[in-house]
């Protein structure tokens, strides 16, 4: 449940910088901030555990120069983090401890996600083309492209296998093999899969929201990655609910996404849950992050989707911690933590 909020919860310093940029080495989480479409001032935040703040404009702070339009994903792989800026076209390789441009991959029409495989290559996903992008990731270019038909969204890996969602007005995930990058099978799912997850289990959860007109019922699904078969289904109950940013916590056993707050359920329930665990109420949730190491919940406040929003960072029992102003439509997180630590 959602506490009161007082002021020394609030993070009322958000646009310090430090300009040896030392905050960048420590453990803590990136947040992409979109920006507003065709405006081109998405950001980039970072909040430190060292420091315990939330630090704004790195990438534009260390670069001197905007980040682009819609950054909407991020990965971390070795010393590298990959950030995909959709409406841009591109991805931007910087330095994982300091943000310092390193290329720009150019080449794209509107890259969505990134799935690294491996040293030598990973998986881009696109709205609004017919294939997912091959790059490689050691000399940053375009390798090829692997033709699935439609666009592609959500994409996640288990062993040698790829599963990429078709999200705009679609129903299927593709299975792409990662050895021959040949598409090998699909698995009709529900309406506009947007999530993905996998647990402890092996079970790749979809969360399938039902499409924006609220034609379809928005569905949970599980999946064998072993079989490729579907072995759990939970459809919400009403046409209008529209459930979003599936994500598991660091142990596997335990799932979270946006459905009128923050629901919690165990990946062994029978049920979806009735009560939100953290509740919204006159927020705008967009975007939630869970840290692997402790459990901690991320949640960005996207207020009216033009001025600056927030970044509320919680305990794994619900309890407030602390709320931080970051920039325009605070939206997906990226965790630099180490696994030799678990802050409490």
């Amino acid at each position: 449940m959602l506490l009161p909020v007082s002021c020394s919860l609030i993070n009322s310093d958000p646009d310090n910088v430090d300009l040896t940029n030392k905050y960048l080495e420590s453990e803590g989480v990136f947040i992409l901030n979109e920006g507003n479409f065709m405006s081109g001032n998405g950001t980039l935040s970072f909040y430190s555990y060292d420091s315990a703040k939330i630090y704004n404009n790195v990438f534009s702070t260390v670069n001197n120069r905007p980040l682009g339009d819609i950054p909407y994903s991020m990965a971390i792989k070795g010393d590298k983090a990959y950030i995909v800026v959709n409406n841009s076209g591109k991805i931007e390789v910087v330095g994982k401890n300091s943000m310092r441009s390193l290329k720009i991959i150019t080449g794209l029409v509107s890259p969505r996600n990134i799935l690294l495989i491996n040293d030598q290559k990973a998986y881009v996903s696109d709205l609004y083309s017919d294939y997912v992008t091959i790059i490689n990731p050691e000399i940053n270019t375009v390798i090829r492209e692997i033709h699935i038909g439609t666009s592609s969204e959500a994409m996640i890996l288990a062993g040698n296998k790829a599963y990429v969602a078709n999200w705009v007005s679609g129903n299927m995930l593709f299975i792409i093999d990662t050895e021959t990058d040949l598409v090998t099978g699909s698995i009709e799912v529900g309406v506009e899969p947007e999530s993905l997850v996998i647990d402890k289990n092996s079970t790749l959860w979809v969360l399938c929201n039902g499409g924006w007109k609220r034609e379809n019922f928005a569905e949970l699904i599980g999946i064998s990655t072993l079989t490729d078969e579907i072995i759990e289904r939970h459809i919400f109950p009403m046409i209008t609910d529209s459930p979003s940013c599936l994500r598991i916590n660091g142990n596997g056993d335990t799932l979270y996404y946006i459905d009128k707050g923050v629901r919690r359920m165990s990946i062994e329930a029978s049920e979806l849950p009735e009560i939100a665990f953290i509740s919204e109420q006159d927020e705008a949730f967009y975007k939630i992050g869970i840290n692997p190491v402790n459990g901690e919940i991320f949640i960005s406040d996207a207020v009216d989707y033009q001025q600056k929003g927030y970044v509320m960072r919680y305990k794994n029992n619900g309890t407030l911690i602390e709320i931080m102003q970051a920039d325009i439509i605070p939206g997906s997180m990226c965790f630099k933590v180490s696994t030799k630590h678990n802050r409490k």
